[in-house]
């Protein structure tokens, strides 16, 4: 496999699980959810928009800053 070949299948792999890296990098309380969801229907455009989409929706879960 060559450099050029690497780094493609490595940047397809990066943009596949978007979703589920946006979903943990903003703490999302489903982010298993959208994980399983990317990993099984985001081969399907419809599967990884509506992952993506999922990702970005509801209130993250932060720490209460009232105790």
């Amino acid at each position: 496999m060559s450099n050029i070949e690497a780094l493609v299948l490595c940047l397809v792999v990066v943009g596949y699980f978007l979703p589920a890296t946006v979903a943990g990098v903003r703490r999302h309380r489903n982010a298993t959810a959208i994980l399983v969801l990317n990993l099984f229907l985001g081969w399907t455009f419809i599967g990884w928009v509506g992952a993506l989409v999922w990702s970005f929706t509801n209130a993250p879960d932060y720490p209460s800053l009232n105790g």
